[in-house]
């Protein structure tokens, strides 16, 4: 009975469906991830060897015989009734093919299979033949498509989750990836390498331009105040903000206080720099500078305050941004310390903790989410600041940031390369904050 019994069993273990069967696709799908990334590696070579190689001279530029650019040219030149706009066209083409694979997806079947077949493949190939105002690219722009398209249909195939799971993954994330790659990836990957290049961008000069950034006083000082904006101004933002969140939380009249705080928030900061610059203002007779009215009006003498150096014109400025920043870090840790469950206040105050004792040991450990975000967003806002050095010093006096000097290398002085090698030293000083609150926000999860 037993060797009746076993037999069966074996002959299902065996089959189609059994282990042996199991193996195999459970080895395909760890295997599909491994040809996603070699895939993905040959293709940026490509790509890379395509856009940085040097043109042949008289070559002419070869073609498929088709143009995406020459058919929008020659819809275009139908008649009036037909010239579409060749964006608004190709917005419509991109969409009608989402929708339509959408709506098969994930349906099993013949079809189905064929409609991801083609479009693994058709997909790159008409992506990539934007890519070519490159000189005999089209044998690049195949073998681009076709790597990509076979790579992604054989991991589609062989997905654990199931034939069809990673080409509607695929299908849903393309638009947001396309839009990252367009406008984040490619210009980070153009600006790191162009940061290498000299004013001109032709000419490769190693690390001259971050070797500019440190010494040349434009840059040196640019790098120094940002490092101070960064660092005083969460700090100072933050604990005011957090000194108004607590001390107005049951005062009369909180919502006309929280109003009144938060205003200099949805002041831009060129309104903002307006205001502390008519604050500041300095001349010589009748003064309108609020200051300098009060250093005359006690028979003193008035201060150019936007000059005074070093670094007290950049605390000056620096004051005008905290001005502006601390109603944001009021609204949101005021709401923090109301979600503070009053069972814990009261425990803590029947155990004999005092005010203060309360308030560290209870209150900040409750909103320390809370905290982090405020001063991450208030550092990154300090980081990319502009308008207010723009507006109240122009740069000058050494009062010039990153962002500013950034752009003036660029508009005034045409130096492409200084100011690339100033943006790549902003973002290494943004991606340490970037890496902090990812690291909070996962503790966050781990303790709920």
């Amino acid at each position: 009975m037993t060797g009746t019994i076993q037999a069966p069993d074996t002959a299902r273990n065996t089959g189609a469906g059994g282990p042996d069967a199991s193996t195999r696709k459970s080895r395909r799908s760890r295997i599909a991830p491994i040809v996603l990334a070699v895939a993905g590696i040959v293709v940026v070579a490509l790509l890379l060897f395509m856009v940085t190689r040097a043109p042949v001279e008289d070559a002419r530029p070869t073609s498929l015989g088709f143009s995406l650019n020459s058919f929008f040219q020659w819809l275009g030149d139908l008649g009036p009734l037909v010239q579409i706009p060749l964006v608004l066209l190709a917005f419509a083409v991109v969409v009608g093919l989402i929708l339509l694979l959408i709506e098969f997806a994930p349906r099993p079947g013949r079809f189905y299979f064929w409609l991801r077949l083609v479009s693994c493949f058709a997909i790159p190939v008409l992506a990539f033949m934007l890519l070519r105002p490159y000189q005999n690219a089209v044998v690049y722009v195949l073998a681009i498509a076709v790597i990509l398209g076979g790579a992604l249909f054989y991991a589609d195939l062989h997905a654990r989750q199931g034939a069809g799971s990673l080409f509607q993954l695929v299908l849903f994330a393309a638009p947001a990836g396309i839009l990252l790659l367009i406008g984040l990836i490619y210009p980070a990957i153009a600006t790191v390498i162009q940061s290498f290049f000299d004013k001109t961008g032709d000419e490769f000069v190693g690390l001259e331009n971050y070797v500019w950034a440190f010494t040349n006083p434009q840059g040196f000082w640019s790098v120094i105040n940002s490092i101070i904006w960064v660092i005083v101004a969460p700090l100072v933002a933050t604990v005011v903000g957090l000194a108004y969140a607590v001390f107005i939380d049951r005062a009369r009249g909180e919502r006309i206080l929280k109003v009144l705080i938060f205003m200099p928030f949805a002041i831009s900061f060129v309104g903002a720099g307006i205001i502390w610059k008519f604050i500041y203002d300095f001349r010589q007779g009748d003064q309108v500078g609020l200051l300098n009215a009060i250093v005359t009006a006690f028979g003193g003498e008035p201060v150019s305050w936007l000059a005074i150096q070093p670094l007290v014109n950049t605390l000056l400025l620096l004051l005008v941004f905290i001005w502006s920043q601390t109603g944001l870090a009021m609204v949101i840790l005021s709401a923090a310390v109301k979600a503070v469950p009053p069972e814990q206040i009261e425990a803590a105050s029947l155990d004999g903790a005092n005010a203060w004792q309360r308030f560290r040991n209870v209150t900040v450990p409750g909103i320390r989410s809370s905290i982090v975000v405020v001063v991450t967003t208030i550092a990154i806002g300090a980081l990319k600041v502009y308008d207010i050095v723009a507006v109240m010093t122009g740069g000058r006096s050494d009062t010039t940031v990153l962002a500013f000097e950034m752009v003036n290398q660029q508009q005034r002085f045409q130096s492409y390369g200084h100011s690339a090698a100033l943006a790549v030293v902003l973002f290494l000083f943004v991606v340490p904050l970037i890496v902090f609150n990812v690291i909070q926000i996962r503790k966050q999860r781990e303790i709920r």
